[in-house]
């Protein structure tokens, strides 16, 4: 509903959900209110804010609906099919602002979805740094563990999130942490390529002798896919040789 007038406004006045939320002004009338909402842009949640649309605001940052909501006793920790809280969805999203605002509020921070995640997860996820260091200085857990026994470590190293990644382990997350297959955040680094991420770890002290379940380092893991390249390439130079891949040196053009 938008370009409301203030007749519009007379007869909803005197009704609690608007006036709850009113600046303690002494002439604030209809028309002062009219002004209010049509520069706020919150007209469509004049009244009361449901579950869904709480939900919905934490992953859009829609701070002043998520403040009507729970000044009207909403669940802060409401969770949806998934198992999501609002601060799950905020922290994916990078809502720094409504991230401090539920903790505030009442959030469980320890609250995990369908996966096992935490909020810090997803934010790592995300590569929101800042809501990361939010959730932090809250005493989230550097080294929760998901369903894949994955910390927040493992999850900025695969996302390939540096920045997180080096703030993680200055604020001492275990480096050598081995998830569901035995895999550090080393392994991980090496095997998607990461390699300011490599560089990173080793540098921080992760240990280059661990082996996952497969019993493979990470030194070996590099080795290994050389040798993959390696093979790749001296195949592809024998098909070239009976004529099957077309030489480098030829030419389509006429």
């Amino acid at each position: 509903m938008n370009n409301l007038r203030v007749e519009d406004l007379e007869a909803l006045w005197c009704q609690r959900n608007i006036i709850h939320h009113l600046p303690p002004e002494p002439h604030f009338g209809p028309e002062a209110l009219l002004k209010k909402l049509n520069t706020t842009g919150d007209v469509e949640h004049i009244g009361h804010v449901d579950t869904a649309e709480f939900m919905n605001a934490a992953s859009q940052g829609k701070v002043k609906v998520i403040e009507i909501y729970l000044a009207d006793d909403g669940n802060p920790n409401a969770q949806d099919e998934l198992k999501r809280t609002a601060l799950h969805r905020a922290s994916l999203e990078g809502h720094t602002a409504v991230v401090q605002m539920l903790l505030e509020k009442g959030a469980d921070i320890n609250l995990k979805d369908q996966l096992g995640s935490r909020a810090i997860h997803c934010a790592c996820r995300g590569g929101r740094l800042e809501v990361v260091k939010a959730l932090t200085s809250n005493e989230a857990d550097l080294n929760v563990r998901d369903k894949l026994n994955s910390t927040p470590l493992h999850v900025a190293t695969r996302t390939g999130h540096t920045t997180i990644v080096k703030y993680l382990l200055s604020c001492g997350a275990k480096i050598n942490s081995r998830d569901r297959e035995g895999d550090t955040a080393l392994h991980d680094a090496v095997r998607l390529n990461r390699y300011k991420v490599v560089k990173l770890l080793i540098a921080a002290g992760a240990d280059i002798k661990i082996k996952n379940h497969e019993g493979v380092t990470a030194v070996q893991q590099v080795k290994q896919w050389q040798s993959d390249i390696m093979e790749t390439l001296q195949r592809l130079e024998k098909l070239r040789e009976v004529g099957v891949v077309p030489s480098e040196n030829s030419s389509t053009e006429e």
